[in-house]
């Protein structure tokens, strides 16, 4: 199993909850903006402590509200790519991807080939187009060594184009990689395309 999910938080006057096993592969949270999906993404990785219930990733309880296990998240090994991809503007690609490496195993060649961004390491983050730079963040958080890779509206604001890269960038990782992927998106195309499993909210 790849995610046990089964989580509560209260946020204002409502609650966004979720309830969810899925196996290897793509995980896709979907559904219309402000439904919780990114919420539900940012307990899974700790950046928000849930009311109620667990997180399991890959055999591991990340977070148990009855038992009180709460894995820092720096401790989660999970790699996160945001929406936007905050590459650190003074360092050039190589160095943004070698921040990311962590020990254990990180395949520098692999990723640098499975994503196509070889041509792109000697360039400086301003320079790189909206796709490669997501490219670059998605590169950044595999070579982590992370247990799992979550996504947040990866293809948001990127004309057709570079969606298009991205999605093929998408299955090679979910192909190749070996890593389950957690992924939100509203997009029912981006959805049908990843997932081998989607959750709907």
């Amino acid at each position: 199993m790849s995610f046990d999910v089964d989580v509560t938080v209260r946020r204002g006057e409502g609650q966004i909850a979720a309830c969810f096993a899925t196996g290897p592969g793509a995980t896709v949270l979907f559904g219309p903006s402000g439904v919780g999906k990114t919420t539900i993404l940012q307990m899974v990785a700790g950046l928000v402590r849930p009311d109620t219930g667990h997180v399991r990733v890959a055999g591991e309880t990340l977070f148990d509200a009855a038992t009180r296990i709460d894995i820092r998240p720096e401790h989660r090994r999970i790699g996160y790519v945001f929406q936007e991809p905050r590459l650190f503007p003074h360092r050039r690609v190589a160095a943004n991807l070698r921040y990311g490496m962590g020990r254990g195993g990180s395949d520098w060649d692999g990723v640098i080939a499975m994503l196509g961004i070889g041509h792109l390491l000697d360039r400086w983050p301003r320079s790189l187009s909206g796709g490669e730079a997501r490219r670059v963040a998605i590169g950044r958080a595999l070579l982590s060594n992370p247990r799992v890779l979550l996504l947040d509206e990866p293809l948001s604001s990127l004309d057709r184009a570079r969606r298009g890269d991205i999605l093929n960038a998408l299955e090679a990782v979910r192909d190749q990689s070996g890593i389950p992927i957690l992924m939100v998106t509203h997009d029912p195309e981006e959805a049908e395309r990843i997932a081998t499993a989607i959750v709907r909210l």
